[in-house]
């Protein structure tokens, strides 16, 4: 099962942490995508993202136009959330439209309360 696992990590230590995973191969089936505060991981991965990832979910490789229709929205906006998760690096853009290339997503983080 390919996971991908979100994060909250300062931008060194997320290079860091994929620099030793790529010299030791150690995340062959897993992706880490980190994010620079807990808040914008939020702001990024809002409810209809969510439902969007849980849409695409299995589905292969599949157009801006036929997400939007599997999901019952409106295309502009689905439009939208997908360039936001391409953008964090969720999505993948391919050949014929988009697709979620996970079967599973995990999220990390630790608040800490100074």
């Amino acid at each position: 099962m390919k996971t991908v696992i979100l994060g909250v990590a300062p931008l060194d230590e997320a290079v860091s942490a994929f620099s030793e995973a790529w010299k030791t191969g150690s995340a062959e089936n897993d992706a880490r995508i980190s994010f620079p505060s807990p808040e914008i991981l939020w702001k990024t991965l809002t409810a209809k993202r969510w439902s969007l990832l849980r849409t695409l979910a299995g589905a292969g490789t599949v157009s801006i136009r036929k997400t939007a229709r599997l999901a019952g929205r409106d295309v502009k906006a689905v439009h939208s959330d997908i360039r936001a998760l391409l953008g964090a690096g969720i999505l993948k853009k391919v050949d014929g439209g988009i697709t979620f290339p996970y079967d599973a997503v995990r999220v990390e983080f630790v608040l800490k309360v100074a």
